[in-house]
Parts: C-alpha cells; structure tokens; sequence
C-alpha cells in the first residue's frame, strides 16, 4: 500500500492535468459514475494521508489505492481501471482502487493536522491522540490514519527503530517525552522517504523494514506480525526499548 510519501509524488505527476477539461471518462469502481466528470474541470489535487483527492467544482473524488491499487499516467492498465480519465494532454487511469465521490467541503471531511506530510501537521495534537488510547500498542496506533494519516508499515518500522521502540510497547507505559521523539520521528523519515523515493533510492536508506541484521548490534531482528493490525514488524529485541 503506497504510503503518504508516495502519494504526494503521484500528486506531482497529476498536476500536468490541473486546469485540464475531462473528455471522457470510465470505469468499474462500485458505487461510482465515473461519466459525471465528463465535461468538468480538474481545478486542484489535494492529498490526505494515502488519498488522492481530485477537485472538481463543486465535489471531489476520493482516489485511495488500497493494498493493491497502482496508477497509469499516459499509459493504460491490462484490465479495465477502476477510473479512467481522458484530458487534452493525456490520459490517467487507476487500477484496483477504491473511488468516492466527496461532496461535502474538504475541510470538514479530513483534518488536515494529522496528515504526517502536511505543512499543518500538529505534532501536539498527535500526542494528544496517543495518549487518549493508552492500551493501545504503538505499533498499531503508527497505522491509525486518525493519529498519523500517511503512515504505513515502512514509516512504523523506521519510526520505531530511529526512536529505539520496541512496536508492542503499550501507549500508557510510553514515557511522553519517548513518545515525542518518536513523533518527531515519523515526520523527519517521511521527508526522507520521499527523498529516497524520488531518487530512486528508499530500499537501501531502510534500516530496519525488511531488513535481517540490526546496524546498530549487528545481531538478527525479530520478524513477527503485531499488535491487532498484525503487520510486519521488525525490530531488535535489545536496543528497542519494550515498555509494557
């Protein structure tokens, strides 16, 4: 599933059709009529967390790629895509996603200050949150789109060893100030990703998702599914600090 990073790169590649009239438009996403965006105007991409949102006068669409959803800019998938649209310029077309209709103002559907890559991201309303689960594990409350929109498992897993946390450290036991540091955490690796991600580069700037060998102790991870999400997790059982 492509993470807040990755979706604001898509958003980069999308803005060539800002402005852009839809010519024509198809496609099998349920509950979607994808012909009503014939004739309209793209006037804006927004992103929130791992949704695309592609603003037209008076609504929007909410493009969210799931686990197994990819985009086709001037190209076109083997099977029909969930949405195809069709500009003077070009073509878009998104395959296995789940599409929406919004159309209600954006600002009261999505709070802008959890988005992890947001310039309104608050790094003390996160805490807030955090704090008002606290049997929660962290490991779980990373993927908490509500908590950290944009998260997924690479950011907890980087997260969580850049911060020296073990991932089934319950939220209460957390001493706030490891809990800040882990926050501030999420926010300088999802720069990071995005970097890397544009360079070409992320998979050897990873320390630890996916990894074998801890680069601090050279000795192997710990690769388990956890908390209720049952994610991957890898983490090193002695300088990730369990808090239980």
């Amino acid at each position: 599933m492509p993470e807040g990073p990755s979706i604001l790169i898509l958003k980069e590649k999308l803005l060539q059709f800002k402005g852009k009239k839809v010519l024509d438009a198809n496609g099998y996403a349920k509950g979607f009529d994808a012909e009503m965006l014939i004739g309209k105007t793209l006037k804006n991409i927004k992103t929130w967390g791992k949704h695309t949102l592609l603003v037209f006068p008076k609504f929007a669409v909410r493009v969210h790629l799931m686990l197994f959803g990819s985009y086709y800019i001037n190209d076109r998938p083997k099977k029909n895509a969930s949405l195809h649209m069709q500009f003077s310029n070009g073509e878009v077309n998104f395959s296995i996603s789940s599409i929406k209709l919004i159309d209600e103002p954006l600002d009261e559907v999505y709070d802008w200050s959890a988005d992890i890559m947001s310039k309104k991201w608050d790094s003390d309303k996160a805490l807030t949150k955090l704090k008002a689960k606290p049997k929660m594990m962290i490991c779980d409350a990373l993927l908490d789109q509500k908590i950290f929109s944009g998260s997924g498992n690479i950011i907890k897993n980087e997260s969580l060893f850049k911060a020296k946390l073990h991932p089934e450290s319950i939220i209460a036991e957390i001493p706030d100030d490891k809990l800040k540091d882990l926050i501030a955490e999420v926010v300088k690796f999802s720069g990071e990703f995005l970097k890397y991600r544009k360079a070409g580069i992320l998979t050897k700037n990873l320390q630890a998702y996916e990894k074998d060998i801890c680069p601090r102790n050279l000795i192997p991870f710990h690769k388990t599914d956890t908390g209720k999400t049952k994610r991957h997790s890898y983490y090193c059982e002695k300088c990730q600090v369990l808090f239980d």
